[in-house]
């Protein structure tokens, strides 16, 4: 409806006091049309409804025409880059060459749609893509084509890596089974961070399909993020050390067999060094369990804890009694003392094990699980 009646009204309204709203807001001006914020509620309620009003449109999904030229390789980068086409990062250019060479990574067919993706669901209306599109984003990433399955199945989950709220999240990709030695999937020294180009081009092909495939990332039109969020670059891929783990894989415990592939998406605030917990202790007789709830406890109860363990400290609270997942995350959920359990469920809290084991170090963030998918389907 393009002619839908609103107004705006200063923003935030929330922590104000009554005076603070009454002179920001109720005796305000639009900060849109410069208009009182009264007077025009009062105006946009009472004046008679035209034709103009019920008109309803679509907006058309559109990533930019199918090919691009004549243009030299660096102005094809300065047009991507202006069109909010790219993380205004170079990118691989996606010629048809390249694009070809990358559907050879999967036996679906170029045309066979994938899934859809809106930067806020209920907000915003969806985009749908299909193989092709997603073997061009991915190639924008800069990945490689035996990547393509990994990628097509975070792809058919739908979930935006760039939501449009102002809180700045971020997304977690799971990754499990034998394709992360088959691919070169890092889970080892430096598990979270830049050092594989399996992790990171796979993380970066999510957030250029978010942007292309997903309408998501415009900044005023669908993103609102009012700090930003780093970690949305090439989002969090966490491929779980599942030799060293001692217990089975996360995507196990969501229904799948011990060797199937599969990817699993967390949405939250982001990933942070366990020090940085005023509950992280160092001492002759750790008890990481504890230590473990008691920054579960501070958590904000929105999210969840996500738990991203080292093998080490994994198999320390193996050595402490906790022989299963189930057994520590019913540690965690436990009420202490006579008041209630801090979170709402168990499924509020999650645990991942990857990395090295070279130091008892952990990460932990609030994130919440959201969906996963087979990779097999997409090979």
């Amino acid at each position: 409806m393009p002619h839908l009646r609103f107004t705006y009204v200063k923003s935030p309204v929330w922590g104000k006091t009554a005076e603070q709203l009454r002179h920001d807001v109720i005796d305000g001006n639009d900060p849109i049309t410069g208009k009182p914020v009264m007077q025009e509620i009062v105006a946009e309620l009472t004046t008679p409804i035209s034709g103009e009003d019920t008109a309803t449109r679509t907006i058309p999904q559109s990533a930019g025409p199918e090919t691009y030229g004549p243009e030299t390789a660096e102005s094809l980068q300065r047009l991507l880059m202006k069109q909010r086409m790219t993380d205004y990062l170079p990118v691989v250019l996606p010629t048809k060459e390249r694009v070809d060479a990358m559907l050879k990574g999967t036996s679906r067919k170029p045309d066979d749609v994938v899934g859809k993706m809106s930067p806020t669901p209920g907000v915003y209306e969806y985009w749908s893509y299909t193989v092709r599109q997603v073997a061009v984003n991915a190639v924008m990433a800069g990945a490689d084509p035996k990547y393509f399955p990994v990628i097509l199945a975070i792809a058919s989950i739908g979930k935006e890596s760039i939501s449009s709220s102002d809180n700045s999240f971020t997304e977690a990709v799971v990754i499990n089974g034998p394709i992360r030695d088959q691919i070169g999937l890092n889970y080892h020294i430096g598990a979270l961070g830049p050092f594989s180009h399996a992790n990171a081009t796979i993380g970066r092909a999510y957030t250029l399909l978010s942007i292309n495939g997903g309408n998501c990332g415009k900044v005023d039109q669908t993103y609102m993020g009012v700090i930003g969020n780093p970690m949305n670059y090439a989002n969090i891929i966490i491929a779980e050390n599942e030799k060293e783990s001692p217990w089975e894989p996360f995507s196990v415990r969501r229904g799948f067999k011990p060797n199937e592939n599969a990817v699993s998406i967390f949405e939250g605030w982001g990933m942070i060094s366990a020090k940085n917990s005023k509950y992280a202790v160092w001492s002759k007789d750790m008890n990481f369990a504890q230590e473990l709830k008691n920054i579960a406890n501070d958590q904000d109860q929105l999210f969840g804890i996500l738990a991203v363990l080292s093998p080490a400290v994994a198999n320390y609270m193996k050595s402490e009694g906790y022989d299963s997942v189930d057994k520590l995350t019913d540690f965690l959920y436990q009420s202490q003392g006579e008041s209630a359990p801090h979170f709402r469920s168990k499924a509020q809290i999650n645990i991942l094990v990857t990395g090295s084991s070279n130091n008892l170090y952990w990460d932990y963030g609030g994130m919440h699980y959201v969906k996963s998918a087979s990779i097999n389907e997409w090979i």
